[in-house]
């Protein structure tokens, strides 16, 4: 996993909880890289997974939550810093659809050897989008994160529905997304 989303994370953290929290954690947890990250640099997911462990014992906020809160910040800070990702789409579906198609490759290009997450999309109508999460990072609900960070970006309301299949190691994920708004106008 590329460095700049643990990067992220302790910015997050320590915003949160003050920078001798994040401290007090990484000198009481053992991390390959020892808790030194840089942007470009690939870290095993498992660190993440140790971190976000720790801060959520810390806060006693449950993990599931605080992945979720990730993905919010993880995708503001995605949008300051590549904002011609997020003015194309009109909507949140439209949006989260574009994610596997146009998103991933553009990101691929810029990290090759990023491993990127696979989704798959069925669009059901303007108001629901069925979206299918595969990857080896163990983060599904910080990409519920994602799909309500969307959402709150268009200013839409959503219904989200998801059910867990991971197992063995892998995440795998359906999501089945109403939006409210293209509901109540139909």
């Amino acid at each position: 996993m590329k460095g700049l989303i643990f990067i992220e994370l302790l910015k997050m953290a320590g915003l949160t909880f003050g920078e001798d929290q994040v401290d007090n954690i990484l000198n009481s947890i053992t991390l390959p890289s020892s808790g030194f990250y840089t942007a470009m640099g690939y870290y095993d997911c498992s660190e993440l997974v140790i971190l976000v462990d720790a801060f959520s014992r810390l806060s006693d906020v449950a993990k599931p939550d605080l992945e979720r809160q990730f993905g919010h910040w993880v995708m503001d800070a995605f949008k300051t810093g590549y904002p011609d990702f997020f003015d194309k789409p009109d909507n949140a579906l439209d949006m989260l659809e574009a994610i596997e198609n146009n998103i991933n490759i553009e990101v691929r290009k810029l990290y090759p050897d990023a491993e990127l997450p696979s989704f798959k999309e069925i669009r059901k109508g303007h108001a629901c989008l069925n979206l299918e999460y595969i990857s080896k990072n163990l983060f599904v609900h910080f990409y519920h994160g994602l799909i309500e960070w969307c959402f709150e970006k268009y200013r839409q309301t959503e219904q989200i529905d998801m059910i867990d299949y991971s197992s063995n190691g892998m995440s795998h994920a359906q999501f089945y997304i109403s939006n409210n708004e293209f509901r109540r106008r139909a």
